[in-house]
């Protein structure tokens, strides 16, 4: 080791996983100090990429996780997580299930729509997200980096996109989930059950009794549907979808996260 130089490590982070780095070290390697007492998480998350976002990490080409303490001069490799991604489940779950933080309200209720088991609350602090995740096994969605950096955290994920669309693909992309369209309430996540026409016809405004003649009823709130003015438009997220997650599940083998646009 020359005397004055500062050791250092190199890691080379994946394309897809530049977006979390500060504009000005946005850069494919970085050079980082070597302090002997670093493990390779710290040093990646250090960077700006949370854990959750990072995928396969070599060491000079050797797998390396987490915990591993890397040496001076080593050259570390981060992938970005392959795509589908599994999600470990709870015996007899037989679907992940998510919950999303207070900013994902419209892609909330399109996962509903595609009958994903989708928890979601308004006005949930960071705490308390967590609680919920990891009691009922949910994966946490969010676009809080540093949500997902917090340790007690069992699994999350980024949700890149702007705007809902871009959510759900991006979702739908990375865990490419069984849909079951149109049996979720859209308002609070409930199960809807067909229902006759003369059991809410009471809750029925008077152009719509005579429109429509088929009905589903939540469960667990009580929220009537029925084919409305949208009902073409939800029809096109579902076909979308359900074109997208078969190509993703066709495909048979990972691919790497897809950059934020």
């Amino acid at each position: 080791m020359l005397i004055g130089v500062e050791p250092e490590i190199s890691i080379r982070v994946a394309g897809e996983l530049l977006m979390f780095l500060p504009a000005a070290r946005r850069v494919a390697v970085n050079r980082v100090p070597f302090d002997g007492t670093s493990t390779l998480g710290h040093l990646v998350e250090s960077l700006g990429v949370p854990l959750p976002e990072a995928g396969p990490m070599t060491i000079g080409g050797a797998a390396a996780d987490p915990s591993t303490r890397p040496e001076a001069g080593d050259e570390v490799h981060v992938a970005a997580v392959p795509r589908p991604q599994p999600v470990p489940l709870e015996p007899g779950q037989a679907a992940p299930s998510f919950l999303l933080d207070v900013h994902l309200g419209t892609l909330a209720r399109r996962m509903r729509l595609l009958g994903l088991d989708t928890a979601y609350h308004n006005d949930m602090d960071d705490p308390a997200l967590v609680v919920q995740a990891n009691a009922e096994r949910r994966v946490l969605l969010t676009q809080d980096r540093g949500l997902l950096r917090r340790r007690a955290l069992w699994f999350g994920a980024y949700v890149r996109g702007s705007r809902a669309d871009d959510q759900l693909r991006d979702l739908l992309d990375r865990f490419a989930p069984v849909l079951r369209p149109w049996t979720r309430c859209t308002a609070c996540n409930g199960t809807l059950v067909p229902v006759d026409k003369h059991e809410v016809e009471g809750a029925l405004r008077d152009g719509t009794r005579r429109t429509y003649d088929i009905y589903g009823r939540c469960a667990d709130c009580g929220q009537v549907y029925w084919r409305g003015a949208h009902g073409d438009r939800l029809e096109e997220i579902v076909r979308e979808s359900t074109r997208l997650v078969a190509s993703v599940r066709g495909d048979g083998h990972p691919r790497a996260a897809v950059s934020e646009t």
